[in-house]
C-alpha cells in the first residue's frame, strides 16, 4: 500500500509517499480502508517535533511513528479475532492517536473501540473531520464545562477547528456566545450564530470588564493538551 512517511522532523518536505506492507489487524483491530482523513495539531506537532513535548512522546531524535494521521473514515475490509461490533464492509471513522496513528495511508489497522459507524448521510470527508476537534470542544464545555441555558460562554480561538465545533454546541444550549479570534474569521463566526464578535488583534477581552460563565481557550490546543475549560 502507499503511505506518506516521515523518517526526520522536519517541515512538509520531509514527507514522502513511499510503498509500505499493509497492515494486518491484530486481536480486537480491524483493517480499514482509509477513504479520508483530517490534520491535526497532533500531526503537525509529531510532523517538527515542536513543542518539545513531542519528541518526549514520540521519539527525541527522529520520529518513532512514521505514518501520521490519527482522525481517519474509510471502510472495514477486514476483522481480526474478537471484533464483535464491526465486520467488513461497515463505513467508520474514529480517532487513531492512541492505537498508533497511520491514517495518512491507503490502509490502517485499529481497535474497534476506536471507531464508530459513519451515519449513513454524513460523507467520509466530515466524518474524518470530526473526532479529535469535535471531542475536544465536547471534553470543553460539556464534560469539563458543565453549560447551562442562559449562560455567557466566551472561545477564544474560536475561528479553528475546535472552536467551530463548539461554536455549534454552544448554541444547541441556547447561550449568548463570544468569539475571539482575528478578522477574516468573524463574519464566518457570526454566520454560524456567535452573538459578540472580537478581533483578537485589535482588542484584549481580559481588559474590556466583561465577565463570562465559562470561557473556552483553544487557541492553541499545540500548547495546551487537551483543551481547557476556565
Amino acid at each position: 500500500m502507499r503511505a506518506v512517511v516521515i523518517e526526520r522532523y522536519g517541515t512538509a518536505d520531509v514527507m514522502k509517499l513511499r510503498d509500505v506492507p499493509t497492515p494486518a489487524p491484530e486481536a480486537g483491530e480491524v483493517l480499514v480502508r482509509v477513504l479520508a482523513a483530517s490534520v491535526n495539531d497532533w500531526d503537525w506537532a509529531m510532523l517538527r517535533g515542536k513543542p518539545f513535548v513531542a519528541r518526549l512522546l514520540h521519539g527525541l531524535l527522529r520520529p518513532k511513528v512514521p505514518v501520521l494521521g490519527c482522525d481517519v473514515a474509510g471502510r472495514v475490509e477486514a476483522a481480526g479475532k474478537d471484533v464483535k461490533a464491526l465486520k467488513p464492509g461497515d463505513e467508520v471513522y474514529g480517532d487513531l492517536c492512541l492505537s498508533g496513528f497511520g491514517a495518512f495511508a491507503e490502509y490502517a489497522c485499529a481497535p474497534e473501540t476506536s471507531l464508530a459507524r459513519k451515519p449513513p448521510g454524513m460523507t467520509f470527508e466530515q466524518a474524518a473531520a470530526i473526532p479529535q476537534a469535535g471531542m475536544l470542544a465536547m471534553q470543553g464545555l460539556i464534560d469539563v464545562g458543565g453549560v447551562r441555558s442562559g449562560q455567557k460562554v466566551l472561545l477564544n480561538g474560536a475561528g479553528g477547528g475546535v472552536g467551530t465545533f463548539a461554536l455549534q454546541i454552544a448554541r444547541l444550549h441556547d447561550v449568548e456566545v463570544t468569539v475571539v479570534d482575528k478578522a477574516g474569521k468573524l463574519d464566518m463566526l457570526l454566520a454560524m450564530g456567535a452573538d459578540h464578535p472580537i478581533d483578537y488583534r485589535t482588542k484584549d477581552f481580559t481588559r474590556n470588564g466583561k465577565c463570562h460563565d465559562l470561557i473556552l481557550d483553544v487557541r492553541s490546543t499545540v500548547r495546551r493538551w487537551p483543551a481547557r475549560a476556565l
